[in-house]
């Protein structure tokens, strides 16, 4: 089986590097709005649909009358094409959906901030990358690249750092098989309770980083809008940001790969977390937390090491006595779960996780509800 994996680094151009690099950039969103308005004028005033083919065949002519065009590799330039395609190819599935549209929107100074090599005019040489028109450009290569390089994407940070990104056909290596069988409940209280009994704690990264966040961003609204200073400091807030999105990244990856080492069968609970985050006084909270980037985590894991992943309706798992099945309510407040019917007791999140595992094993197919029971 092969499968995609990205591995992404951080690059150090020089200055001269760094301002080639931004010049590409501005050509590339130059392009992606010439196209775009190409497309919306034809529609308008012509009633016609430019495809993705006759976009290409512009490219030479356009190169022509913009010089400018001619110093980014030939390919990145097809790949804007490709990009604003798979946008309107985007835009008429959820009209078609009857979904919210989201029409492809010109792009501004800083709402374009990568461009791609699909296939060539890039060769990485240990340490460092070659370019095509730019140059060679030093990598931090914190780990090895794997498989086959297919892709390479260079893509600069709202702090101004320049990040490149590999995509690789890798080709997957299933773990040894086990029989051990886990459910994850994920809270706030603790980031999850584990069917076994084990918590992982809730490290509320954004929580310990809002004190210096606050910091930098009364400092950034007090500075004059277009100033050197306000750019300066929006970077610094910028670079917070990215700290902490980088320590929750970290973490769920940390304790998504411990669970697929250790269990075969994992099940989890089926969370809408947009709607939960909508008009919720818990919502920055749930965000912190970052339980959809780890059920992510956990989803392509799993199907790397061939284990079995099962997402479980959330309803009432909370409410259900996972030991008779009786329904007993309860209000958020309450943390601890106590049975009329039975008598059971246990902290509110473990019975939770335990009718996860349940309902989650029953899925599979691995042991039907009616025997746990």
């Amino acid at each position: 089986m092969v499968t995609r994996k990205a591995f992404q680094f951080r690059l150090y151009p020089t200055k001269a590097q760094a301002k080639l690099l931004q010049a590409q950039l501005d050509e590339c969103r130059w392009l992606y709005n010439e196209l775009l308005w190409q497309r919306k004028t034809s529609y308008e005033e012509l009633d016609t649909s430019l495809s993705k083919y006759e976009q290409l065949m512009f490219l030479p002519l356009l190169k022509e009358e913009r010089p400018a065009l001619k110093r980014v590799h030939s390919q990145v330039l097809q790949n804007i094409v490709d990009r604003l395609d798979k946008s309107f190819q985007a835009f008429f599935r959820r009209c078609k959906a009857k979904e919210k549209g989201g029409f492809p929107r010109f792009r501004g100074l800083h709402r374009y901030d990568s461009f791609c090599y699909p296939q060539s005019g890039f060769t990485l040489l240990g340490k460092e990358i070659s370019l095509s028109k730019i140059g060679r450009i030093r990598v931090k290569m914190h780990r090895k690249v794997e498989g086959e390089i297919k892709t390479c994407t260079i893509k600069k940070t709202a702090s101004g750092a320049w990040d490149i990104t590999f995509s690789c056909e890798v080709k997957a290596t299933s773990l040894e098989p086990k029989t051990e069988a886990i459910a994850i409940d994920v809270g706030i209280e603790s980031f999850a309770t584990l069917s076994n009994g084990d918590k992982i704690e809730n490290p509320r990264f954004f929580k310990k980083g809002e004190k210096a966040l606050a910091k930098a961003q009364r400092k950034l609204s007090k500075l004059e809008k277009g100033t050197k200073e306000r750019r300066k400091a929006g970077k610094s807030v910028a670079k917070i940001h990215e700290r902490i999105k980088n320590q929750r990244k970290d973490f769920c990856h940390k304790q998504s790969r411990k669970i697929i080492n250790q269990y075969q069968y994992i099940c989890v609970e089926d969370l809408d977390i947009k709607n939960m985050i909508e008009g919720s006084h818990f919502a920055k909270s749930i965000v912190d937390v970052s339980w959809n980037q780890f059920r992510q985590f956990l989803t392509y894991k799993a199907a790397e090491a061939g284990r079995s992943l099962g997402l479980v309706n959330p309803a009432y798992t909370s409410q259900v006595c996972s030991r008779c099945g009786h329904l007993e309510p309860k209000k958020l407040s309450q943390r601890e779960h106590k049975c009329s019917n039975c008598g059971y007791r246990a902290h509110r999140d473990f019975n939770a996780a335990q009718n996860i595992l349940a309902l989650g094993l029953d899925g599979l197919g691995v042991i039907p509800r009616s025997l746990r029971l």
